[in-house]
C-alpha cells in the first residue's frame, strides 16, 4: 500500500460458489451515604446479572497496557455454548479451506495490544475481554448493552446510522475476503461509532434480515476509549432480539487462544505514513454449514454456527464491504465523527467512496470523510 494513500483501504475477493469437502461500598454509616433510588437498585441488579453470563471463570487472567483484562476461559465454557441450540456442544474442528484459497501475498498480520509482550492463553482456552460494570454503565441501554440500534435499511440515515460502502448483489455468495486498513477516527460523542468491516447478508431489509459482519470498530460506548479494536456481529432478525458484538451474548464460536475479539488493534496507519491492515475471510464450510472467519494469515477466529440463521442456512444474497459511523447531530448538524481516515477518498460531502482494480491489489476502493464540513452542514 502506498505511503501516501489518504483514506480507508480494502481489497475484496467474493466466494461465490460451494467448497470442498467491582469495587466494595465503603463503611459509610447512612447518614453520610445517600440512599439510592429503586430505579437505581434494579439497575444494579440488572447488570450484575448481565456480567454473571457474559463473564466466564479464567484460569488464568492478563491485564493489558491499555486498560483491558483478558480472561482465559475454557472453551466448552465459552458464552456460545449458553444458546439454547448450542447447549452440551464443544468447538468444531478446522474445516477445509475454500477450493483455490490462497495465503500467498497475505497483508501484515496486525497484533493485540495485549499479547504484544509475550502473553498468551493456555491450549484449551480462549482469551475473552472481561465487560465491567463501567462498561454496562456507559450503555445507554442496559438490556441491549453490546447489540445495534435497529436499522430499517441500509441504504437509508436511519437512526442516525451513515455509510460508504461498496456492495455486490444478484447471486448465491458463500464467502468474502478483504484487506481493510486500521484507522483512528475520531469520534466526537460517546453515542457515536466509526467502523469498517465486511457484511454477509441474506434476507430483506426488514424483520428477517440475517447478518454476519466482522471488521474494526471504534466505540467509546462499548469500550470506554477510542482505540481501534476488533470485532465481530451477528443478528437473524434485524438487529431486534438476535445477535450482539463479539462475545457479548451465546452464539459466536471461539476456536483460538491468541485473538481477543473486542480487544485493541496494534500497529495503526498514519496518514502519509505507514499503512497498516487487517486481513479477513469468512467463507461457509460446505460439510457442516457454519460459517467461519479467519484474521490473518491462516488464523481460524472461529465460527458462526448455522443454526442461528434462517437465510443463511443456505448463502448470502448480498455482500457489504465499507464504514458505518452514527450521526447523532450534536447541536443540530452534521457530527464531525471521522470515516476511515478521516480524508476524503474522491468528491466532498460527509463521506464517500471510490473504487478501483489493478494487478497488485485486485478490486479495491478508498472511501471515508471527516463529516462536518462545508458541504456537510
Amino acid at each position: 500500500m502506498s505511503s501516501s494513500s489518504s483514506c480507508l483501504f480494502f481489497t475484496f475477493i467474493l466466494l461465490l460458489s460451494l467448497f470442498s469437502s467491582s469495587a466494595s461500598p465503603s463503611n459509610s454509616t447512612s447518614e453520610t451515604v445517600p440512599l439510592r433510588p429503586q430505579r437505581e437498585i434494579q439497575k444494579m441488579k440488572l447488570i450484575r446479572k448481565q456480567l454473571q453470563k457474559i463473564n466466564k471463570p479464567a484460569i488464568k487472567t492478563i491485564h493489558s497496557s491499555d486498560g483491558d483484562t483478558i480472561d482465559c476461559v475454557p472453551s466448552h465454557h465459552q458464552p456460545a455454548f449458553d444458546h439454547p441450540l448450542l447447549q452440551g456442544q464443544r468447538p468444531m474442528d478446522p474445516p477445509e479451506m475454500p477450493i483455490g484459497y490462497s495465503q500467498e501475498n497475505e497483508s501484515h498480520e496486525n497484533f493485540q495490544l495485549w499479547s504484544l509482550y509475550g502473553e498468551s492463553c493456555p491450549e484449551g482456552t480462549i482469551p475473552i475481554r472481561r465487560t465491567t460494570e463501567q462498561d454496562m454503565l456507559r450503555a445507554s441501554s442496559v438490556r441491549r448493552f453490546g447489540r445495534k440500534i435497529r436499522r430499517v435499511r441500509r441504504d437509508s440515515s436511519s437512526n442516525g446510522h451513515e455509510h460508504a460502502v461498496g456492495y455486490v448483489s444478484g447471486s448465491q455468495y458463500y464467502g468474502a475476503k478483504a484487506s481493510i486498513n486500521v484507522w483512528t477516527p475520531r469520534v466526537i460523542s460517546q453515542y457515536e461509532f466509526s467502523l469498517s468491516q465486511i457484511w454477509i447478508i441474506a434476507g430483506s431489509f426488514a424483520g428477517d434480515l440475517n447478518t454476519i459482519e466482522a471488521g474494526w470498530q471504534i466505540s467509546p460506548e462499548l469500550y470506554g476509549d477510542t482505540n481501534p479494536r476488533f470485532f465481530t456481529y451477528w443478528t437473524s432478525d434485524a438487529y431486534q432480539a438476535t445477535g450482539c458484538y463479539n462475545l457479548l451474548c451465546s452464539g459466536f464460536v471461539q476456536t483460538n487462544n491468541r485473538i481477543a475479539i473486542g480487544a485493541a488493534i496494534s500497529p495503526i496507519s498514519s496518514y502519509k505514513g505507514g499503512q497498516f491492515d487487517i486481513s479477513l475471510l469468512i467463507w461457509k464450510d460446505p460439510k457442516h454449514g457454519h460459517w467461519w472467519l479467519q484474521f490473518g494469515s491462516g488464523t481460524l477466529v472461529g465460527y458462526w454456527p448455522v443454526s442461528l440463521f434462517t437465510h443463511l442456512r443456505e448463502h448470502g444474497n448480498m455482500v457489504q464491504f465499507g464504514g458505518e459511523i452514527v450521526n447523532t447531530r450534536p447541536g443540530g448538524s452534521h457530527t464531525s465523527t471521522q470515516m476511515g481516515s478521516g480524508h476524503f477518498a474522491d468528491h466532498p460531502n460527509c463521506y464517500d467512496i471510490r473504487g478501483g482494480v489493478n494487478r497488485v491489489w485486485g478490486n479495491f476502493f478508498y472511501y471515508g470523510g471527516p463529516g462536518k464540513n462545508s458541504k456537510c452542514p
